[in-house]
Formats: structure tokens, sequence, C-alpha cells
């Protein structure tokens, strides 16, 4: 049997891994994605599509920062439009104490790049009048916007292609072998696949292969709750979302430029981790149109036309794995993205590229590393 080799092997093929694929053929790296089903089918293609960088974990924001550059590059960086639009995001609060914790954010050292400006009362309502009046006090983050998640990890792919990468969808992984100095994968069909490399990027899937080398992490899976609007005029260009310590009022939507409003956020529904579906809450819809009515009351009697969820991995402290193993040479991971891994998704690619060709990287990435996890108790998934 001929053993298909390449510089680095890629395990699961969302916005992560593709875009790793097109960075490390940019360094010059032989690479191969194998992906089970179709790219950027789950979590990467059904999200809400907000290319945000305030609200994240401050630690974070150097890896946001490094992926808003080269969103800003798009579509000259891949030769292709994924309809990003720099808008604007808001983080609306219903509470004066909220104000505060939004003031605090912003004045942090950290988020000096974000630019953002504080609103509240009067000055809010004057500059955002479709608000309903529970707002009492946002964030305004002038260079975050959103893009179309289903056009991300399919462009990044192609262009990875079309840089030289391998990519083979509808290959499924069914063991993976440390070999001497590098790595063989066979796949359900017969095939093997060798690379002195392996980059694991299979989302809410990273875990199954993780605890294979001896690094079992504590990911649990989670469907989003999406809607859409019927189209109604143009008037709503700012990302909006409400910041909440409290689950069901949790809403943020965005309109596009054909007119339709996406809505997400609330309850989140239960993966079958089997046959790879999520289901649609009707709870969490019903709650969505209620949330969406006190914040932005003049929404109240637009159709719903679409719903729709999918499959993302959470981690107990919402930040993801990311970086070089805790046990084996050349092995790396990039998974459990928490709901908000869409905007560090070309950063994500260019740092784990960056990292696996030269052996490190100038971004931060060591609050991500899966080592935080060895040796906790709570090392079963509950992704199975």
């Amino acid at each position: 049997m001929t053993v298909q080799q390449s510089d680095v092997l890629i395990v699961g093929g969302g916005l992560m891994g593709s875009a790793a694929a097109f960075f490390l053929r940019r360094r010059g790296q032989s690479v191969t994605l194998l992906e089970r089903d179709q790219i950027g089918q789950y979590a990467s293609g059904v999200n809400f599509g907000n290319v945000r960088r305030q609200g994240r974990y401050l630690g974070q924001l150097e890896l946001a920062n490094r992926s808003w550059a080269l969103w800003k590059r798009l579509p000259e960086l891949i030769d292709d439009d994924l309809e990003f639009i720099a808008s604007g995001h808001m983080r609306v609060c219903y509470r004066e104490d909220e104000i505060a914790e939004l003031e605090a954010y912003a004045a942090a050292p950290e988020a000096r790049e974000l630019d953002l400006q504080i609103y509240r009362g009067r000055e809010l309502h004057e500059r955002f009048p479709f608000l309903g009046p529970d707002v009492k006090g946002g964030s305004y983050a002038p260079h975050d916007g959103h893009a179309n998640p289903r056009l991300a990890a399919p462009a990044f792919a192609r262009a990875a292609v079309r840089a030289g990468a391998r990519i083979e969808e509808r290959t499924e992984v069914s063991e993976v072998q440390k070999v001497g100095g590098g790595f063989l994968v066979g796949t359900t069909d017969g095939r093997q696949f060798s690379a002195e490399r392996l980059l694991i990027t299979a989302g809410a899937w990273g875990q199954k292969l993780s605890e294979q080398f001896g690094e079992p992490v504590p990911l649990d899976t989670n469907g989003p709750q999406m809607a859409v609007t019927e189209p109604v005029p143009y008037a709503l260009p700012t990302v909006i979302g409400v910041y909440t310590k409290i689950p069901e009022e949790v809403i943020y939507f965005r309109q596009i430029p054909r007119g339709n409003i996406i809505i997400g956020g609330g309850y989140r529904s239960k993966p079958d981790m089997l046959t790879r579906r999520a289901q649609v809450e009707p709870r969490s819809i019903l709650n969505q149109i209620q949330q969406m009515r006190r914040l932005l009351p003049g929404v109240g009697n637009l159709n719903i036309i679409r719903v729709w969820s999918g499959i993302e991995g959470y981690l107990p402290d919402s930040l993801p794995i990311m970086g070089p193993s805790g046990q084996v040479d050349g092995l790396y991971y990039a998974f459990g993205f928490c709901g908000h891994g869409f905007q560090l998704g070309p950063g994500v690619g260019d740092v784990m590229a960056e990292l696996i060709a030269t052996g490190s990287t100038g971004t931060s990435i060591e609050p991500f590393s899966i080592r935080r996890f060895a040796g906790t108790t709570a090392q079963r998934s509950k992704a199975s």
C-alpha cells in the first residue's frame, strides 16, 4: 500500500484547519488536510459570523489583533470575498453597574487597539435611536464587524489548494499513530497518510484525538441557536449584542446588506455526536424573539424565515486548546474555541503555521496550552 507523505498532516477542515493549510503552504510546507465530511460543515459554517475583538478574554486580544490585521487584507489575501464588513460592534447592557464593567474593559491596556467608546443615557439613544428603553449603556468598537461564515473555510481551503495543498474531503480518520519521528494516519477507506508533524483542528471532536495521545480534556459540546428574518430595508449596519450575566438575556444580531437580520444567542441544544446533528430548540427561538423585542422594538412583527444549529466545542474556562502537545513531539492542537473562534480563524491559522514551520511564534498563546488540563479530575469528555 502506498503511504502518501507530506510535511504536515491536518485533521479537521473547519476554518482553523483550512487557514492553517493556506499559511503553511505560504511558508513552504507540504500539507495534506483530511476532513471527514465537507470543508466548513460544522461550527465554522453555522456560527453567527461575528468578527469582533471586544469582549474577549484580555489575554486573547493579541491573537485577535493579529487575526484582525488579516481580515483587513481580504479578499486580496485569498482572492475570495467573505462578505467582511467592518461595520462596528456595539456591546450594550441593561444595568448601570454593567456600564462600569464595560468601562473597565475599555480602560485595560490590552484593549487599547480597539478604540472603544462608552455611551450611556441620552447620548447612547441619540447615537443608536433604535435601541429599546431598557438599554442603559454600551461599548462601541468602531473597527469590528461581521462576515459570512458559510464562505470562510471553503474560501481558505480553495486558496490552500491553489497554493499547492492537498485537501481530502469525505475522508474519515480511523487511527492515528506516532511512528518513529513522525505520524501515520489511517482512514476508513483503507488509505494511509504520513507526516513529520500533525495538527489537530477537529473542533468538537478534537479531544477524541488528543485523548489517544494521553491528553484528554474536559470538552463539552453545544449547539448554538441561530435564526434569520425576512429582508427589510438596510438600516442597521452595526453588530449589536447584549452584555449580561443572565443567560436568557444573551442576544445578538446583525443585518446584512440584503436586508435580512441574523439573530443568535440564548439557550443552546445538546448535539447528537453519533449522527453529527444538532437540533433547534423551540424555546430558544421563542426567547430570541422576546429578547429582540426588548433590545430592538422595531423588529416585533418581522417573520423568521429560517432557523439552524451546529456543533461547537467548549472548555470549562471558555478558552481554546491551541499550541504544541505537552506529551508528543511534532503534535499540535487548535480546537475547542468555545463559540467565539470565527474572528480568530485566520490568525489561528497564521500562528499555527508559524509555530509548526519555525518552532515558535511571536504571538502569545500560552494561556491556551493543553497542559493546563494535565492531571485534572475532569478528564472524561462529555461529548461522547
